[in-house]
C-alpha cells in the first residue's frame, strides 16, 4: 500500500535526480505534432517552481481517497491524505517520507529511486530524459506513456495534460501486476508563495520507532 502511494502520487509528473535515457519503442517515432506537443508541456513544466492544490486518489480496488498536495521544485513535495486515511508523504530533495499518522510509523526511501524524481526535477525533458512509448494528441487532451523502472514500480506511468495550457490533469500508474492507481489534482495555484516547513522530513523518529 505505502509503495503503490509513492508510485502513483509521483507522477512521473510527474519529472529528477537519476532520469531514464528515453529510447522510443522500436519502429515508433514521434510526428512533428507530438515533438511540439511535448515541447509545449516541458515549457509550462519548467516554468513553474511552486504549485499547490488538491488531489483525489483512485485505487485498483475501487478505494477513494483525497487531499492537498504543495510542491517546491527542485525536490520538495507534500501530499497530505485527507481523514479517515492517515497517510503523510513528504520529499526534502534527497529523502521520501511516508508516515502514518495513526499507527506513527515512518518509512523513508532516496528520491532518486522513486517516481517522484520526474515530478520534482530542475529541468524537466519528456523528449530525452524519459522513456517515452506513447503520445496521444487529441482536440482536448495530451496523453503520455512512459515506461518506468524504480525500486517502487516497474511499469507504465501515464500522464494527461490539457491541451490547451498544457497544465497536468491527471496521471495514471500501471505496476507490474496489471493494477492502475490515478491521480486526479485540480484547484492548482502556481508559483505561488509555499511554506518551507511543509517539506521537512522528522529522522528522528525512525530512531523513536526502532526503539521499540
Amino acid at each position: 500500500m505505502l509503495k503503490r502511494s509513492v508510485s502513483a502520487l509521483m507522477c512521473k509528473a510527474a519529472l529528477a535526480g537519476a532520469l531514464v535515457i528515453a529510447t522510443l519503442s522500436p519502429g515508433w517515432a514521434l510526428t512533428d505534432d507530438e515533438q511540439k506537443s511535448l515541447s509545449d508541456v516541458n515549457s509550462y513544466f519548467n516554468s513553474i517552481k511552486t504549485m499547490h492544490g488538491d488531489f483525489i486518489q483512485f485505487g485498483p480496488d475501487g478505494t477513494q481517497t483525497d487531499g492537498k498536495f504543495y510542491i517546491s521544485r527542485p525536490g520538495k513535495v507534500r501530499f497530505y491524505y485527507n481523514p479517515p486515511a492517515k497517510l503523510d508523504i513528504i520529499a526534502d530533495g534527497k529523502s521520501v517520507s511516508v508516515r502514518d499518522r495513526k499507527l506513527a510509523t515512518q518509512d523513508i526511501w532516496p528520491l532518486n529511486k522513486t517516481p517522484l524524481r520526474f515530478l520534482l526535477s530542475d529541468t524537466i525533458n519528456l523528449q530525452k530524459d524519459a522513456n517515452v512509448t506513447n503520445v496521444l494528441v487529441e482536440p482536448d487532451l495530451i496523453t503520455v506513456t512512459i515506461e518506468d523502472k524504480t525500486a517502487f514500480n516497474s511499469g507504465l506511468l501515464t500522464l494527461i495534460f490539457d491541451a490547451k495550457d498544457y497544465k497536468l490533469k491527471q496521471w495514471t500508474v500501471t505496476d507490474s501486476q496489471g493494477y492502475d492507481t490515478s491521480v486526479a489534482i485540480y484547484n492548482t495555484v502556481a508559483n505561488g508563495p509555499t511554506n518551507p516547513d511543509l517539506f521537512e522530513i522528522d529522522y528522528l523518529a525512525n530512531a523513536r520507532q526502532n526503539r521499540f
